[in-house]
């Protein structure tokens, strides 16, 4: 009888024919990027046809497709449009709109809500945001606190970036 049996020589096997795997690197996430804020921008003036059709006719044209109406923005974003009205057009005290085309805050924001840039109730909500935020040192209402004499351009922006800044950590 044969012995079946096999030697007890190791044996060796072939290397692979696969390459090695490199050794494994930590995956480098990308760091979250922060919201971008839209560039909010003053609108052109409006044509004279735009601001003498009432606003049910325009929303009547827009909704049968012969009227783009601008996208209303929320508080934080109106206010910041109404602070860039005032420095592209002038910001003046006492009137809304004054003969050289200038705007007190109430104008700006009269301006956007007649083109259809806000809506009645984010305007509202904007001017609660500026008497809140103004209330800490006057208990003036805004238009009035704007019509003072001693009243200048810096403390209006101050008011309104202060207020947009308000508005916007609480959502708005």
């Amino acid at each position: 009888m044969s012995d079946t049996r096999t030697s007890q020589t190791p044996r060796t096997v072939s290397p692979s024919a696969a390459p090695a795997r490199a050794p494994q690197r930590p995956t480098v996430r990308p760091a979250p990027t922060p919201a971008v804020q839209p560039v909010i921008t003053a609108p052109d003036w409006p044509s004279r046809w735009h601001l003498l059709i009432p606003t049910s006719l325009r929303n009547t044209a827009a909704n049968l497709g012969l009227w783009q109406n601008p996208a209303p923005l929320k508080p934080s974003d109106h206010l910041t449009q109404t602070l860039a009205v005032l420095e592209r057009y002038g910001w003046c005290r006492s009137l809304d709109f004054s003969p050289t085309g200038r705007m007190c805050i109430r104008g700006a924001q009269t301006l956007l809500e007649r083109t259809g840039h806000v809506t009645p109730q984010s305007r509202q909500r904007a001017v609660d945001y500026m008497q809140h935020t103004l209330n800490k040192v006057t208990d003036l209402p805004f238009y009035a606190w704007n019509d003072l004499p001693d009243r200048t351009f810096p403390q209006v922006k101050h008011l309104i970036t202060t207020s947009a800044t308000h508005a916007r950590t609480h959502g708005e």
